[in-house]
């Protein structure tokens, strides 16, 4: 089935939240605790990690109230609505500058934090649950995700480059009031996006099971463990989850302490964030002509190689750091779209071959994980930080940090992701799930390519 091009927009448009709300944070909150609320760095690793092991309860919950909701919404967009009305608010106050702190400040900033998780969960987990639901055909989940994909490019703009922006243009390295001011303008472009996202799938296509799963939900996560291209793709997405939150919130520090310019942090993930507006008619194709698992040994091999070829730029300067994140953002723009599309075609394939409706638990576990393992990533680089001898401040008390905090930046942002990125690779080897396993057989592929009945 052939989504509508007014539903492939209004579906895309939705992730101009699920973009900025992972981005934002993990680009700015760590960098905005240590060196404005005086938090030291494994503290604030801490606090921007502990909330997402919330998510890890709430988001299959949710993923689940939604597989059992009747409405003439639909199941998944009452609970989008309520995303809407809520994250916004949180968001704001996450950024609001209290004049805390220290410990008080750490507290404070972990309680928004856990709110603004919360709220994001009763957008993002149905949200995500919709391609698989939308269209039965291999080829068109892929494009119809691809329509996601650039608004996830034009998000990351404005969380990578906008976002930035603001919090420098009250002075370099920004200032309370500026972080304040990006908040809420973060929060409205939420707010437009949630809207869109809601009222935009009014008339999206329903073609998923029409019944919902009866099983409890301890029973559900055991379907879902059984299912090994789930549990593969799973595992293969989190390494690459993981990779981007170190480098998410390495960002900052390696604009300020091995460029030496602050607001290189724009210009940065506007290289890196280029490739996902101009490349996902190639990926598409990549896709069809060597199969998704192919073009995601191509593209998690173009992430990880200018990844760890990054770690030259003390010796051949910014330029080269730039041209070495638009490698980056081509393999990157190539994971993403692989990634969503995979994960649709495991869902439809468990719809098809058991007649349920549990696309929410599906997405609700992958939701959680994805959530939890990026947060990691910024307590991974405050660990390497901590190691490195870098010393929190605040803008009273600028400190010089010692040659071996700037090397910490350095590996924190190139090798230790590349690291990751190439274990992502080859984890991609165990992923089975073909075009011919999906179109012409609805029994699942074993993580050893053997075809077996999916589990009741």
């Amino acid at each position: 089935m052939i989504v509508p091009r007014g539903v492939r927009l209004g579906y895309g448009v939705g992730s101009f939240c699920t973009a900025t709300f992972g981005a934002v944070p993990g680009l700015l909150l760590l960098y905005y605790m240590t060196n404005f609320l005086a938090v030291p760095a494994w503290v604030a690793g801490v606090v921007v990690a502990t909330p997402k092991i919330w998510d890890l309860v709430v988001n299959p919950l949710v993923g689940r109230w939604s597989d059992r909701t009747v409405s003439r919404m639909g199941p998944r967009r009452p609970w989008m609505l309520a995303g809407a009305c809520t994250l916004p608010l949180a968001f704001a106050a996450l950024f609001a500058g209290p004049p805390l702190t220290g410990t008080p400040a750490a507290i404070y900033v972990g309680v928004v934090f856990l709110l603004a998780a919360t709220a994001y969960a009763l957008f993002e987990v149905p949200y995500k649950a919709m391609p698989a639901e939308m269209t039965g055909d291999y080829h068109e989940r892929t494009a119809l995700l691809q329509w996601r994909m650039v608004f996830i490019g034009a998000a990351t703009v404005i969380s990578g480059v906008v976002a930035p922006a603001i919090v420098n243009s009250q002075g370099e390295g920004g200032t309370l009031s500026s972080y304040r001011l990006m908040g809420v303008t973060i929060a409205v472009v939420m707010l437009a996006s949630m809207l869109g996202a809601f009222f935009g799938t009014a008339r999206a296509p329903m073609t998923g099971a029409p019944e919902p799963d009866g099983g409890t939900l301890w029973s559900q996560f055991a379907v879902v463990r059984s299912n090994p291209p789930y549990v593969w793709l799973l595992a293969l997405g989190c390494t690459q989850f993981l990779a981007v939150g170190v480098m998410l919130a390495a960002a900052p520090y390696f604009a300020s302490y091995v460029l030496g310019d602050p607001k290189a942090t724009s210009t940065l993930f506007a290289a890196l964030i280029g490739p996902i507006l101009l490349t996902m008619p190639l990926w598409v194709r990549l896709s069809k002509r060597y199969e998704k698992r192919g073009a995601m040994l191509l593209a998690g091999l173009l992430f990880g190689g200018g990844t760890a070829a990054a770690t030259a730029t003390p010796l051949l300067g910014a330029l080269y750091a730039h041209l070495m994140l638009f490698v980056v953002g081509v393999g990157f723009a190539g994971v993403q779209l692989l990634q969503f599309s995979m994960l649709a075609d495991v869902i439809a394939l468990d719809a098809a071959s058991t007649g349920k409706r549990r696309a929410g638990v599906f997405t609700g576990l992958w939701t959680a994980i994805e959530s939890a393992v990026s947060s990691f990533g910024a307590l991974i680089f405050g660990a390497v930080l901590s190691m490195g001898g870098f010393v929190s401040s605040d803008p009273g008390r600028p400190v010089v940090q010692p040659d071996s905090a700037i090397t910490a930046v350095l590996l924190g942002q190139t090798a230790v992701p590349a690291f990751i990125i190439f274990l992502a690779v080859l984890m991609t080897f165990r992923y089975r799930l073909t075009a011919e396993h999906v179109l012409h057989d609805p029994q699942q592929p074993s993580a050893s390519g053997e075809i077996r009945p999916a589990a009741p």
